[in-house]
C-alpha cells in the first residue's frame, strides 16, 4: 500500500490534484456514455417497436454497463489519437456487449423469481443481440462523438507529473 491508496495509514491528499482530475474524467466519461446510449436505444426502438414497459425496462438495466464502460475507457480516450481510436473501437464494441450482458442478467433474476413456463432471459437475449446487430451502424457513430465529448469536455487540466 503506497500513499495514493486512500486505506493506507501513510495516505496522503494528493497536492498536484492528478487523482481529482482522473476521477472527473472518469465521471464525465461515465456520462458521456449514458448520453450516447439513448440515442442506440431510440434506433432499437425505431427498428423495432416494442411495448412501452419493456423498452423502459431496456433502458434502465442497461444504463450502469454502459455507464461503467464508459467511467473505463475515458482515461485512455484523453491519451493520444490512437488510443482515443482504440477506446472508440472499443466503446463500439463494448457498449452493446454490456447492455445486452445487463439485460441478460435482468433475464435470468426474473427467471429465478419469477416461476413462467418460458425462458425469459433467453427470450432477451436473442431480442437484444439480434437489435444490437440492426443498429450497428448508429452504435459506430455514436462511439465516435463519444470519444469526441470526452476528448472535448473531459481532458482534465495539465496538474504536473504523478507523484505515484
Amino acid at each position: 500500500m503506497g500513499p495514493t491508496d486512500p486505506w493506507s495509514a501513510n495516505w496522503r491528499p494528493d497536492p498536484t490534484g492528478q487523482r481529482l482530475a482522473r476521477i472527473r474524467t472518469a465521471r464525465r466519461g461515465a456520462v458521456f456514455a449514458v448520453i450516447a446510449y439513448l440515442p442506440v436505444a431510440i434506433a432499437v426502438i425505431a427498428t423495432d417497436p416494442l411495448a412501452a414497459r419493456t423498452v423502459a425496462f431496456a433502458l434502465s438495466v442497461g444504463v450502469p454497463g454502459v455507464a461503467l464502460l464508459g467511467a473505463g475507457l475515458a482515461p485512455a480516450a484523453i491519451g493520444s489519437r490512437i488510443d482515443a481510436a482504440v477506446a472508440g473501437l472499443a466503446f463500439a464494441v463494448g457498449a452493446p456487449v454490456a447492455a445486452v450482458t445487463s439485460l441478460v442478467i435482468a433475464g435470468f433474476l426474473a427467471d429465478a423469481f419469477v416461476a413462467t413456463e418460458t425462458a425469459f432471459a433467453l427470450d432477451i437475449l436473442r431480442a437484444a443481440v439480434s437489435s444490437a446487430v440492426r443498429v450497428a451502424p448508429v452504435v459506430a457513430i455514436v462511439a465516435a462523438l463519444w470519444v469526441l465529448a470526452v476528448r472535448r469536455f473531459a481532458r482534465p487540466p495539465d496538474a504536473g507529473p504523478d507523484p505515484g
